[in-house]
């Protein structure tokens, strides 16, 4: 087992247009496929069987604040060239620790959550046993993320992984023929506005750009040797489109769904409502694709997860940069003994880790604003940053910070 290639010895120093051989289209495709996990395939089906075609509204909200977001956080660590954990210790020191710390805690805990996700993509696809399909899956992983020549391919896998997620998914959304017509009314002008459509579109901001998910792409682009003031263009797009990718697959997914509710069917008492809603709309072949699409988008997680959390605490010492292959495997190994001794991912643990990364998001957030407000000068080496985006952040943040309040409730509930 070796590390993860370092960065590139020659660096082009604009980038005209997002290539595979740039490495911004990995990075781009490495957030995007680490939001696009079980969780996230769960959530936008459950929510779409809820609301119906109201979840359009939630949607485009989601994505608009989405990109207020990434835009503010890539544009930061980017122009900084520099990691999150590394900009934040400079701020207040101390402060990457803190962040370090509950990225990895959440990263962990939802990994046995996206191990156990590619355990019923194999069983869906295949009918291998669950605990079986998880082992090689995380082995998959361990393999894609520590052998140097596999590891040098990880962009290019990840874009197929995602470009593949999206196709088949088009393909359901196409069979099930839903509304589409009622779906882009509601995105503008919804039937309702109530606390279910408040909580639908808070909870997959989180989803999206919460916790680790959207660090794992500028981190990459950092690594790489793709950070700095010159290429501000390409940060920029790079992230604008993560989140588009993302917000496509969800958009998808959504009609694929909501042509199923339309048609009548009832997901809502289903224990595995995603599978029923392919099914419905496909039927062995549906479910087959399921199959594929869980397993995808939850490997690419896992590797998401397993990447990113390990790139917040490998700069804290050369050592840990040096063993980063093995910090990779032990995370990912961690991940899986828990998976395999539980059955599960703990519930206690994971409603813990859903209340950090809403708690991660406005302080991860706040920090860059921090920066970006009253540090451009030493810390963004004199970067004019626009005021329009800072504006647009705060406003994020607002709303971000008011999530993280609502989180709490998740770590008070652990102890009734």
């Amino acid at each position: 087992m070796g590390d993860i290639p370092p960065a590139p010895s020659k660096v082009r120093p604009r980038f005209g247009r997002v290539t595979l051989g740039s490495g911004l289209l990995g990075a781009l495709f490495l957030m995007a496929t680490s939001a696009v996990g079980p969780g996230f395939i769960t959530q936008t089906t459950t929510f779409t069987a809820q609301l119906g075609a109201t979840f359009a509204f939630a949607i485009l909200v989601s994505i608009l604040v989405d990109i207020a977001v990434q835009l503010n956080i890539w544009r930061v660590i980017g122009v900084a060239n520099v990691r999150a954990q590394d900009l934040a210790n400079k701020v207040v020191p101390g402060a990457g620790y803190v962040l370090a710390a509950l990225i990895v805690f959440g990263g962990l805990v939802f990994n046995v959550g996206n191990l156990a996700g590619t355990g019923l993509g194999l069983d869906a696809m295949t009918g291998l046993d669950t605990r079986v399909g998880a082992v090689l899956s995380a082995l998959l992983a361990v393999v894609i993320l520590g052998v140097k020549r596999l590891g040098a391919a990880l962009d290019r896998i990840l874009v197929v992984l995602g470009v593949g997620m999206i196709a088949l998914t088009l393909y359901v959304a196409v069979v099930s023929r839903p509304p589409v017509g009622e779906a882009l009314r509601q995105s503008v002008l919804p039937d309702q506005l109530g606390t279910d459509v408040f909580l639908a579109t808070v909870t997959i901001i989180g989803g999206t750009v919460g916790g680790y998910i959207t660090y794992a792409g500028v981190h990459r682009l950092v690594e790489l040797g793709h950070g700095g003031r010159e290429n501000v263009a390409a940060i920029t797009r790079t992230s604008v489109t993560g989140i588009v990718v993302t917000g496509v697959m969800r958009v998808l997914l959504f009609l694929a769904v909501l042509g199923v509710v339309a048609g009548g069917a009832s997901l809502l008492d289903s224990a595995n409502p995603a599978a029923e809603a392919f099914q419905q709309a496909a039927g062995e072949t549906g479910m087959r694709l399921f199959g594929v699409i869980m397993w995808a988008a939850a490997v690419s997680s896992v590797i998401g997860a397993s990447y990113t959390s390990i790139s917040f605490v490998s700069t804290f010492h050369p050592l840990l940069e040096k063993r980063r292959g093995t910090l990779v495997t032990a995370f990912i190994g961690v991940s899986l003994a828990v998976l395999l001794v539980s059955g599960q991912a703990p519930t206690t643990l994971l409603i813990l880790a859903g209340a950090l990364n809403g708690v991660i998001l406005p302080v991860g957030l706040g920090i860059m604003l921090y920066v970006a407000t009253r540090r451009s000068r030493d810390l963004l080496g004199g970067y004019r940053y626009p005021v329009w985006l800072l504006v647009v952040g705060w406003l994020a943040w607002a709303l971000t910070a008011y999530m993280a309040v609502n989180s709490l409730s998740g770590i008070a509930a652990l102890w009734q």
